[in-house]
């Protein structure tokens, strides 16, 4: 690895999960205190669950952001990265529209855009670098999973 690399090594590994953990600082409140109290559908895992498959997914994700970033600047590049940070930031938002705001529908709208995107940057991704891409299939299929976890929570406690 160049030297020059590094920075961006370090960037892609940190912002993924960085960025769970400020939308977890600002949305923990509500898990005990409002997500607890909603109907749960009969496939929904223990909580204990969902911060080591998060905290996997987001290294994850930081990995191909580098395996993309540190090719060489070009439109199809810079593209690839803006729908990663785009895909990240429906992630982020994703917590504070369920947890935070308390908008099932409205999370349930996020997340669906947020899988769409998912598959436009597996797309982009394998352009430039197939196990970029290959990479990300279990968050797809984690984002998949989640979605039909939101729609049915929306079914359940819609009045």
């Amino acid at each position: 690895m160049k030297p020059t690399h590094i920075p961006k090594l370090l960037a892609a590994l940190l912002l993924p999960p960085g960025v769970g953990a400020i939308a977890g600082l600002f949305t923990a409140k509500a898990i005990p205190e409002w997500y607890a109290t909603l109907n749960q559908p009969s496939f929904n895992p223990p909580n204990w669950v969902f911060g080591p498959v998060w905290i996997t997914l987001y290294i994850i994700m930081g990995i191909s952001l580098f395996m993309v970033w540190k090719l060489e600047a070009g439109k199809q590049r810079d593209q690839a990265i803006l729908v990663f940070m785009v895909q990240l930031l429906l992630n982020f938002c994703w917590s504070f529209f369920f947890f935070y705001f308390k908008m099932i529908g409205v999370a349930l709208a996020d997340i669906v855009v947020l899988w769409l995107m998912i598959v436009v940057m597996q797309v982009r991704f394998y352009k430039l670098k197939p196990v970029a891409a290959y990479i990300n299939i279990p968050y797809l299929l984690w984002v998949t999973f989640a979605t039909a976890l939101n729609a049915t929570y929306f079914l359940l406690n819609s009045n």
